[in-house]
């Protein structure tokens, strides 16, 4: 099959920068928008985790009925899975006590788990094969914990190391810089790369999202959440309106790379 029919089939946009910069309004968008049900909204953790799954597990099933690529459903399902991930996290770290360190570890083991039946079950874990239902339900499900895993690593990184928000946010930007230029310049398996970095651009959006609402004397700029929300859906929508929105599949390796 051809590059250019693959990219027909597929079912998941093409990678490009635009893609990484909805993504990151995307998790950004997610943190707010989360944090608005759960505290401002006074719904809770649990009732907010309750809400934005159910949303999320009906955005899923409609993405994988879709016979084609629709980019407002695509993203539609990213910020569902980004929203949902965040009020799960933060049940997770802070209502059942594990703590953020313990979130993270628990959360990043299941992405790992995610990735590697994945890849026994199927062959590859590449986002060039998510063409098929069975191939969408694995692809689907190892976002949805890279963006709840995203959280609690972003929340650990602001609050408990000292870095604070900005400090946080600073440091996933430079670890993605990182990968953009071992993208470049080496031999780094192109499928690890896309995978690091897009759990990476979550905790970047939730230490970005937690610095624009959070208060003042705890080193935010205390912006309504709401308003937040509602300016980074605006952004998202104006970005897909105006970038080309095509499907298409993670670029593949050169000759000799691995994969």
């Amino acid at each position: 099959m051809t590059a250019n029919a693959r990219a027909q089939l597929s079912k998941v946009p093409a990678v490009t920068l635009g893609f990484w910069g909805i993504k990151i309004l995307a998790t950004t968008l997610g943190e707010t928008g989360g944090d608005t049900a759960s505290m401002t909204m006074g719904l809770g953790y649990l009732v907010g985790t309750a809400i934005f799954a159910t949303i999320l597990v009906v955005m899923m099933a409609w993405q994988i009925k879709a016979a084609r690529f629709h980019p407002a459903l695509y993203w539609a399902t990213i910020i569902a899975s980004t929203t949902a991930g965040t009020t799960m996290a933060d049940y997770a770290d802070r209502s059942l006590g594990i703590g953020y360190l313990g979130g993270s570890t628990l959360l990043l083991g299941c992405v790992a788990l995610s990735l590697l039946v994945w890849k026994w079950a199927l062959g590859s874990i590449s986002v060039e094969t998510v063409r098929n239902p069975r191939t969408e339900i694995f692809y689907w499900i190892t976002i949805t914990f890279s963006q709840t895993l995203g959280t609690a690593l972003g929340d650990w990184t602001a609050d408990s190391s000292g870095l604070g928000y900005l400090g946080g946010a600073t440091l996933f930007a430079i670890a993605l810089a990182v990968l953009a230029a071992l993208y470049a310049f080496t031999s780094v398996s192109r499928i690890f790369l896309f995978w690091a970095a897009f759990i990476l651009t979550r905790p970047l959006g939730a230490t970005v999202g937690d610095f624009l609402d959070k208060p003042l004397d705890h080193g935010g700029l205390a912006m309504s959440r709401p308003l937040a929300s509602l300016a980074l859906f605006a952004a998202i929508a104006a970005l897909i309106a105006i970038l080309p929105q095509r499907a298409g599949s993670h670029p593949e390796p050169a000759a000799g790379r691995p994969i």
